[in-house]
C-alpha cells in the first residue's frame, strides 16, 4: 500500500477530508512547522503517527528544509502532501522530492498564485473561481495541474463566503487526486500531467481538469 507523509500549518480540514474518505493508502505521518496546529490533535485522535519540524528553531530555510526533508525520507514516503503548509521551501527541498510532492491551492492557476485568492478574485469580479490540484515546483503555484473544481462567484459573495464554498469543494476534490493516484492513473510526462491508458479525470464533469 502506498504511503503519504501530509504536511500542514493550521487546522487541518484537508487531513481531515482525506482520512474519512478512506483511501487505499496509509498516512504514514502527519508533520507541522507549528507546535499548535490544530491538525496535530485530530491525527493524535486517528493513531496517526505526527511529529512537530518547528520553523523557528533553525537558523535558515535550508536548515529546516534539511530537517524536514529527513523526516520526511525516514516515512518512507511515497508522495508527499501539503494540506495547509504555509512556509515557502527551497529550490533544493523541492528538488528532493521532485515528482513526489502535491499541493492544493485555493484558486483556478495560474491566475491567483499566492495569498489572497479568494479577495483577489472578488476585486477582479471574477464570475468563477475554484482550487487547483497541482505538483510541487520551484516556481511558487506553477506546477503541472492535476486537476481543478470550480465553484461559483455568487452576487452577495464577501470573502468568507467564497472561502468556505472553496473550501468545500477541495474536501472534494483532494481525496478524488490522491484515489486516482492510487490507482496510477495519472503521472508526470516532462512538465505535464498524463492521464494513462485512456483514462480522464473521473471527476470530469463536476471537476474539469486543465
Amino acid at each position: 500500500m502506498k504511503r503519504i507523509v501530509v504536511l500542514l500549518s493550521g487546522r487541518g480540514s484537508n487531513l481531515r477530508a482525506l482520512v474519512e474518505a478512506d483511501l487505499p493508502l496509509t498516512i504514514a505521518a502527519v508533520i507541522a512547522n507549528r507546535p499548535d496546529a490544530a491538525g496535530l490533535a485530530f491525527a493524535a485522535q486517528h493513531g496517526i503517527a505526527s511529529q512537530v519540524v518547528e520553523h523557528t528553531t533553525y537558523a535558515s530555510r535550508e536548515a529546516f528544509d534539511a530537517a524536514l526533508g529527513d523526516a520526511i525520507e525516514a516515512q518512507r514516503a511515497d508522495l508527499v502532501v501539503m494540506a495547509g503548509f504555509m512556509r515557502l521551501l527551497t529550490p533544493g527541498f523541492i528538488r528532493r522530492f521532485a515528482g513526489r510532492m502535491v499541493n492544493i491551492h485555493p484558486a483556478l492557476l495560474p491566475a491567483f498564485t499566492g495569498l489572497d485568492t479568494h479577495r483577489r478574485a472578488l476585486e477582479r469580479g471574477c464570475r468563477v473561481h475554484g482550487c487547483t490540484v497541482h505538483y510541487v515546483t520551484e516556481g511558487m503555484d506553477e506546477g503541472p495541474i492535476i486537476a481543478q473544481a470550480t465553484v461559483p462567484v455568487l452576487p452577495d459573495d464577501d470573502e468568507d463566503t467564497l472561502a468556505a464554498r472553496v473550501l468545500a469543494e477541495e474536501h472534494r476534490l483532494y481525496p478524488a487526486v490522491l484515489r486516482a493516484w492510487c490507482a496510477g492513473d495519472f503521472g508526470l510526462e516532462g512538465d505535464a500531467v498524463a492521464w494513462r491508458g485512456g483514462r480522464t479525470w473521473p471527476g470530469a464533469a463536476h471537476y474539469p481538469a486543465c
